[in-house]
């Protein structure tokens, strides 16, 4: 599997993508430490960068945040988002059975994976903070990627489908939210908002 050539066929052509990515034989640790694991790292380092050196203008100053607190705000964002992503796969195969599908944890896994590929990619917008706006368009995609893989992947019934969905969808939200929470809580404490940013 190469990478460069993965990201750029699941973004470009997914539905041709999703019927080669059925056909693999890839493992869960494949999946993370040569995909994953990689892009992942593309929001949280420009996020980083982004906080800290270019920072967020508000009209009447531009707010940076310290090294220390983007630093642990980056780590975070890329150990929990990998967290929150075999999470979500792993609840989309708890679900299948109830789908009319079979459970296959690798598959779902490469559900999620690949189709997380528009938000990472989008995700190096990050180092422009005003920008982040089309980081959660790049997300919108990277749904209907997945609605793609899991009718490819999972062979869920028509009848089925969109309740499967919409009940991933549900599940993807908490489990992002529940991240969000968590780095901003662990990363901000006490300080929240712009109360713990530098002010140049």
């Amino acid at each position: 599997m190469n990478l460069v050539e993965r990201a750029k066929n699941i973004l470009l052509t997914p539905a041709k993508e999703w019927e080669v990515i059925k056909g693999e034989n890839l493992t869960i640790a494949d999946m993370f430490t040569k995909y994953a694991m990689i892009l992942a790292a593309i929001p949280a380092v420009a996020g980083f960068i982004g906080y800290v050196v270019i920072g967020v203008s508000f009209g009447f100053g531009t707010f940076r945040m310290p090294f220390s607190t983007a630093l642990i705000w980056a780590i975070l964002t890329y150990i929990l988002s990998l967290g929150g992503i075999f999470l979500l796969a792993f609840i989309i195969d708890t679900l299948a059975p109830t789908f009319g599908c079979t459970k296959d944890l690798t598959a779902a896994v490469k559900i999620v994976v690949f189709s997380y590929t528009a938000a990472w990619v989008a995700g190096i917008l990050n180092i422009i903070p005003a920008l982040a706006i089309l980081v959660s368009l790049a997300s919108i995609y990277s749904l209907y990627l997945m609605y793609m893989g899991m009718q490819k992947i999972k062979d869920v019934p028509k009848d089925k489908m969109m309740g499967y969905f919409v009940v991933t969808i549900i599940a993807a939200i908490v489990v992002f939210f529940i991240i969000g929470f968590l780095v901003s809580r662990v990363a901000f404490g006490s300080m929240a908002g712009l109360a713990g940013l530098s002010v140049f």
